[in-house]
């Protein structure tokens, strides 16, 4: 069965540009010309990834990603026509995994695309086959349970994004390790991934406010000045 993508923009050129070059690709592609359009069928045909225009009339791109990453765990492309550091920092911070500034080559566009679904079934895949035993990673009061791929601070759950819990997953894997920031984009988002290092420290900064008792002098994870990051625990 093909993989289902849905495309949001308000633009109807762009729709049926996008529309006719991921068919060829063999997607099955379904359209939406605002936020309110996107979230329904995105609630209703459960597509398999987003991509997601920034500037619509209405639910504005960053809103619909909130939205839509609080109901469902599935990879966000956004797309913008400003090529502005701001934007993508907050794009980032609502949930996207991708980003891509207009006018863009459909060639990169459908690599990211094919990046983020692979990513995306690997995730799906992950821990099925270790059923025969539990394994729990515990620091203190921070418990990362990853076949469950749930965190507990405190007795109580954590809500994390996907990325984030694979970026705490990764550190606690190798704690008291100093990580270059190449090092961890490369094994937690994928060598194929096109951000570049600033990834990283958006989705450490977001760790450390859920994770850190004062996040502003972190105890768990610690800067490595221009070196990386080393998780304490």
């Amino acid at each position: 069965m093909p993989e289902k993508i849905l495309v949001v923009d308000d633009e109807i050129s762009l729709q049926e540009t996008l529309a006719y070059n991921l068919t060829r690709e063999g997607y099955q592609v379904e359209v939406a010309g605002d936020g309110n359009q996107a979230l329904h069928l995105a609630r209703t045909s459960k597509p398999d990834l987003v991509i997601l225009d920034v500037m619509m009339p209405g639910l504005d791109g960053f809103e619909v990603c909130r939205i839509l990453r609080q109901e469902a765990n599935l990879p966000v492309l956004m797309l913008t026509a400003r090529d502005d550091e701001i934007d993508r920092v907050v794009g980032l911070e609502v949930g996207a995994d991708d980003y891509l500034t207009k006018p863009f080559s459909m060639r990169e566009l459908i690599a990211r695309i094919k990046a983020l679904l692979r990513r995306a079934k690997i995730m799906q895949n992950l821990s099925v086959d270790e059923a025969a035993g539990r394994k729990v990673l515990t620091f203190d009061n921070l418990v990362i349970d990853e076949n469950r791929r749930e965190v507990t601070l405190n007795n109580l759950p954590l809500n994390l994004k996907p990325k984030e819990y694979d970026l705490l997953l990764f550190l606690g894997q190798h704690r008291g390790q100093v990580l270059s920031r190449e090092l961890i984009l490369e094994k937690v988002w994928g060598w194929d991934y096109f951000g570049d290092s600033r990834t990283v420290d958006v989705h450490v900064r977001w760790l450390r406010e859920k994770i850190e008792n004062d996040p502003a002098k972190p105890q768990r994870i610690v800067t490595s000045r221009s070196a990386g990051y080393r998780f304490e625990g």
